[in-house]
């Protein structure tokens, strides 16, 4: 029998016996009550606004809060970040694992259409979309030296901002804690994470109940990364047996930093090969076409290989908009800063995308007004992705991080889109087996509405690797009953 006790945090009493009573401390004013475009009644309570992390600069960081439809006083909190370096994690919430889905306005001045999305992850779980870092979608400071940041400022920020917003909503404290994220949030998560166990281990308030982390299709070592192209590419059947072969006899394994002209010369025929594909889902088309296509004149700090590749971002034609680059892989980096979206892209034409369904909705007044969202005044102009911040990346490799939180007992899930040529399966695949980690679930289907959906293979330390079959670069928008599956086994402890 459950034991009878009385419990304090903050504003919220909770009452601990046979029974889960729990007492909302959840800011009123942060309460959504309607959303333009959307007729009906919302499945949970929705919240959002900003949490203030550095006064005196006036740091805010902007938040987007759905509570479980399951729930919420038990179910896992899940702070969800998407990559760029520079990109808005509305990119999750309108496109990929939000409780609605976007139809396009039906006239040239209209406001999408929002339907209920029935695999919403909120199905399963609490989940926090945060912009973040500040300068990143409705996020912003008032002092732009904010706006120069890199991976370890930027998980210093997101963990005072954890802080604070469980002080707001305290009632969530008891809850299982998840971060997760895609992309260039593959550095995001870790580095987040274990700035959050760090705290917990040295009694940092509040304490975060943490259990684990999720990373999909996620950057993480540049040469695990920067070399899973090439044994991608051949095993997709792009490029043929006889320069597969080639280019292994010439570059000796060595894809990402060609050591000779002859290695390069024969990763330029690999780059002719893929050149004019979607990155992001070799199986979809271009949107707007690959002729839009420019090489920047500053490329040589990129191998052959992947100039074509360092171009350009996201080209997802499913619903054709733009998303964060898997920066390992294809982003020219110069002492370590990450370049800007306007030196990536050329005459602000964007291969491939078009993020006009989340753009005319969040930069909508009525909208941002629903949201408790600053007018462009203050917050700016909202864009999925932003050349607002320099961004630094500053932590190095991911696979110490790894290390690090699964020794402690964290459960990671690593997951992959199989069709995702930008950060392919195969390095995600390798870096994983480098951990050293006896196997002890050993390479297995796993299944989704009785169909194989995808493969797994399970280690030590509570580090499970998964792919999903046919996905591209972002699952839960290729593949969302699929991607709730997995995401819902997971956070439960189950078997996926």
């Amino acid at each position: 029998m459950a034991k009878s006790g009385l419990v304090l945090y903050g504003c919220a009493l909770v009452l601990l016996c046979s029974c889960f009573v729990l007492t909302r401390c959840a800011p009123e004013s942060a309460l959504i009550t309607q959303l333009p475009g959307f007729n009906g009644s919302f499945p949970s309570e929705h919240y959002s606004g900003y949490v203030t992390i550095d006064p005196d600069h006036e740091k805010r960081l902007f938040y987007y809060f759905v509570t479980s439809e399951g729930d919420p006083s038990k179910d896992p909190v899940v702070l969800w970040l998407n990559g760029g370096p520079g990109c808005s994690s509305f990119d999750g919430f309108v496109y990929e694992h939000g409780c609605f889905n976007f139809e396009a306005a039906k006239t040239q001045q209209g406001l999408p259409h929002l339907h209920l999305n029935p695999y919403s992850w909120s199905k399963v779980s609490n989940i926090i979309y945060l912009d973040s870092p500040a300068g990143v979608g409705f996020s912003y400071s008032k002092n732009s030296s904010d706006y120069k940041t890199g991976d370890i400022k930027t998980a210093l920020d997101s963990h005072t901002f954890l802080l604070k917003w469980f002080e707001l909503y305290p009632e969530f404290l008891p809850n299982p804690f998840f971060i997760a994220g895609e992309s260039y949030a593959g550095i995001y998560v870790p580095t987040l994470a274990i700035e959050v166990a760090n705290g917990i281990d040295t009694g940092v308030k509040p304490v975060l109940n943490l259990k684990g982390y999720i990373v999909g299709n996620g950057d993480t070592d540049e040469e695990f990364d920067g070399n899973a192209l090439i044994p991608f590419a051949h095993g997709m059947g792009l490029i043929s047996d006889e320069l597969f072969e080639e280019v292994k006899r010439e570059c000796k394994g060595n894809y990402y930093k060609p050591l000779s002209s002859t290695c390069e010369s024969k990763l330029t025929k690999v780059d002719q090969d893929v050149g004019g594909l979607n990155i992001y889902d070799i199986l979809e088309p271009c949107y707007h076409g690959p002729s839009t296509w420019s090489v920047p004149v500053d490329n040589d700090r990129l191998p052959a290989s992947f100039r074509r590749l360092g171009e350009t971002e996201r080209p997802l034609p499913v619903r054709n908009r733009m998303f964060g680059r898997a920066w390992p892989l294809r982003a020219p980096v110069r002492d370590g800063c990450v370049p800007t979206w306007s030196e990536l892209l050329n005459n602000n034409s964007i291969p491939c995308t078009d993020d006009e369904v989340a753009t005319t909705w969040l930069n909508d007044k009525d909208v941002r007004k629903a949201i408790h969202a600053e007018e462009q005044s203050m917050a700016g102009t909202w864009e999925l992705c932003t050349d607002r911040i320099s961004f630094y990346h500053d932590a190095g490799s991911m696979i110490k991080y790894h290390k690090n939180l699964t020794a402690r007992g964290y459960r990671a899930l690593i997951y992959s889109g199989d069709h995702d040529l930008g950060l392919p399966y195969t390095g995600t695949q390798a870096w994983t087996r480098s951990m050293g980690y006896k196997i002890v679930d050993e390479w297995r289907p796993w299944t989704s509405n009785d169909q194989v959906a995808g493969y797994l293979q399970g280690y030590e330390n509570n580090l499970t690797f998964l792919t999903i079959k046919g996905a591209g670069h972002t699952v839960p928008e290729y593949k969302p009953r699929e991607a709730l599956d997995f995401y819902s086994r997971f956070l439960a402890g189950k078997r996926i």
